[in-house]
């Protein structure tokens, strides 16, 4: 496997150590997004945090991990993905070993906004890390489908994993449970991948990082408020509207820079941006689907929050198998009829959920919820590699932090329309149905650009 002589068995246990560094890296990142939810209401209690303090637990983490993405991309290309992706799980983990220890909501909302710093560091260096580890196409395939597998993993089974460490040993182990993966992931990291390049020479452009993470981080708190306030309020509109003029800033900046965070060449490439705005659609229907399937297993059908994600389960166990088999597929097929074909599958799951409606028979609800994890998870290998692969060595940081940024800017309008369609909507089922079918639209579009922007088959050795 990956290249290495199937004779070889201590050649083999090497050529997964890279692999297993990285997912558990990224799992714990991407875990933290979803486990929180089922604990704040407990927490709230245990810490007398007002309203706004739980909403600084649950959000904060979020919009630091977005707003720095691209940071911590361009640190990565300057001092090393090794050094800054090790650099992020230290600082990770020493934020949750202080989360579990909080005394009171301020000292752990300052706690979960370094956690989110430690993610963004963690994020850009996984998947450069990956195509560092594993130069040939057909292995970087099968890498970048388990890298991707374990985001649907880890924001299905937050609920479930949160549900069950919260009614067992209390919410402290909700963090402390990130400890003793943390240790693992260093260990892994610092003997089994080796040292990334460095190039000291390439200046970091503060100006143009500042604009950024203020665009991002605007526009991500401006969708979390949408879905509980609404998207006319006067909050939300100032937090998109800001967000809009910093992007311009970055946009100006970028033009001006000797060093740009990313050179206009990369951006005006059909397959690293097409390869962005899949993500952003994809994870705009998935996340989407998985929040208002949440509310409505846990709201609307009375189930618990370890039923709920058991409910979610079999969209869990579709990611895993879809992101092997799409690995192993890549080299025959190229990655255009892979990501077509996933998207063109996860609509058909959303749309089979919009014609079900919200009462619906839970069995009628497992082929849907199937689909669209399947097809997700199919076509996030090749989106993955058709951005890394449109970036040179020398930006695969910076690429990395690109694809993650819009997949982020996706999960937060996903789960913020959610919200507000079943808030505003006449009656839950009108709610839900819209939201379903919002969800099919985004992967239609998302397989229409797939068409024109993925690149056929590609030299698989």
């Amino acid at each position: 496997m990956y290249g290495l002589p199937e004779s070889d068995p201590e050649s083999e246990r090497r050529s997964w150590a890279p692999l297993l560094a990285v997912c558990a890296g990224y799992f714990m990142v991407i875990l933290d997004v979803t486990v929180i939810n089922v604990a704040v209401p407990v927490i709230g209690r245990e810490l007398s945090a007002s309203l706004t303090g739980i909403q600084w637990i649950t959000d904060g983490y979020t919009l630091v991990l977005a707003g720095f993405l691209l940071t911590g991309g361009a640190l990565g290309d300057r001092l090393g993905n090794r050094r800054v992706f090790c650099s992020g799980v230290a600082v990770f983990t020493v934020a949750s070993a202080a989360c579990a220890l909080a005394p009171n909501t301020p000292f752990l909302v300052a706690a979960r906004l370094v956690e989110g710093l430690g993610a963004a560091l963690i994020v850009p260096g996984s998947l450069a890390l990956l195509q560092q580890a594993y130069p040939g196409a057909a292995a970087r395939s099968r890498a970048f489908g388990l890298w991707g597998s374990m985001a649907g993993i880890a924001a299905c089974a937050g609920p479930l994993l949160g549900g069950l460490l919260v009614s067992t040993v209390g919410w402290r182990w909700v963090f402390l449970v990130n400890l003793p993966v943390g240790a693992a992931c260093l260990v892994l990291t610092l003997r089994h991948v080796a040292r990334s390049p460095r190039r000291a020479d390439r200046a970091l452009d503060w100006p143009a990082q500042c604009a950024v993470v203020a665009a991002v981080a605007l526009l991500t708190a401006a969708l979390n408020e949408a879905g509980r306030r609404g998207w006319s309020d006067p909050v939300v509109l100032a937090g998109v509207g800001l967000a809009v003029l910093s992007a311009g800033a970055f946009a100006v900046r970028e033009r001006l820079a000797r060093s740009p965070v990313l050179p206009l060449s990369l951006l005006r490439s059909r397959a690293m941006s097409g390869g962005a705005v899949i993500g952003l659609l994809f994870n705009f229907g998935f996340y989407g689907m998985v929040f208002t399937a949440s509310l409505a297993f846990q709201h609307h059908r009375g189930f618990s929050a370890l039923g709920t994600g058991l409910a979610l389960f079999p969209a869990v166990a579709m990611t895993m198998f879809a992101s092997v088999l799409s690995g192993r597929l890549s080299g025959r097929t190229g990655d255009r009829p892979l990501v077509v074909s996933g998207m063109l599958l996860a609509a058909l799951g959303l749309a089979g959920w919009a014609a079900a409606g919200a009462d619906a028979a839970y069995a009628l609800l497992v082929a849907p919820m199937m689909a669209a994890g399947f097809g997700t998870s199919f076509a996030l290998t090749g989106s993955t590699a058709t951005v890394m692969g449109a970036a040179p060595p020398a930006y695969s940081g910076a690429a990395s932090a690109l694809f993650n940024t819009t997949r982020q800017v996706g999960s937060a309008t996903g789960v913020a329309l959610g919200g507000s369609l079943l808030a505003s909507a006449a009656d839950f089922d009108t709610g839900l149905r819209t939201g379903m079918a919002i969800g099919a639209l985004a992967y239609l579009a998302a397989a229409v650009l797939a068409w024109l922007c993925v690149p056929g088959r590609r030299d698989s050795t």
